[in-house]
């Protein structure tokens, strides 16, 4: 990622809530094949592709909830979109070929221009060792930051200087922004509905 966003926001400490730790089900679950191109030479999942399982879990969230992508358009034309700001990322156990993993949003933190996600994935486990961590994969923070772009299509002149002009003329290519109100009602009626597995 070429763009960085910083945004300081004073909050209180905030403790995820996982699914194994607290017996809270997690916001979404949704299962994934773990297919050849995932993994290296010996079968194991690239620890980047980690974070595809969870980018793959959280757009799906997303349609699920009538959410269009990343990608939102404003009533004056303008594009909003999000980019991953930070990841942090805790690796567990190794994810296999041919398994089928659970990838979860296990809690979600609403800041004024970005977005937390807790996310884990699990193997599929037997009932008897399902209360335990023994499925447990890796688990994440991943923050992505609502913005903007800045850049508007231009008329194609030819005239090299003159779109380097424009481009330094219009500054950064994005900046940041508040997080939509649409997105942000969806994800606290969302977060609302969120109960113990046992309920």
């Amino acid at each position: 990622m070429t763009t960085s966003t910083q945004t300081t926001t004073k909050t209180e400490h905030h403790t995820p809530k996982t699914a194994t730790s607290d017996s809270i089900s997690p916001l979404f679950a949704k299962d994934y094949n773990v297919y050849i191109n995932h993994t290296d030479a010996g079968g194991i999942v690239y620890h980047a592709n980690h974070l595809v399982f969870f980018e793959n879990c959280r757009r799906d969230w997303f349609a699920k909830l009538g959410l269009n992508g990343y990608f939102l358009q404003t009533d004056t034309g303008d594009v909003q979109h999000f980019v991953v700001s930070q990841a942090d990322l805790q690796y567990k156990r190794a994810i296999l070929l041919d398994e089928v993993i659970s990838v979860r949003i296990d809690d979600v933190e609403i800041k004024p221009a970005s977005i937390v996600f807790y996310q884990s994935i699990h193997r599929h486990l037997t009932d008897s060792a399902a209360s335990s961590n023994a499925g447990l994969l890796s688990r994440g923070k991943i923050v992505i930051a609502c913005v903007q772009n800045q850049l508007r299509p231009t008329p194609n002149t030819g005239d090299k200087d003159h779109a380097d002009d424009t481009a330094a003329a219009n500054g950064a290519l994005m900046r940041p922004i508040r997080v939509p109100q649409k997105l942000r009602a969806a994800i606290e009626q969302a977060a609302a509905r969120q109960t113990p597995v046992n309920q």
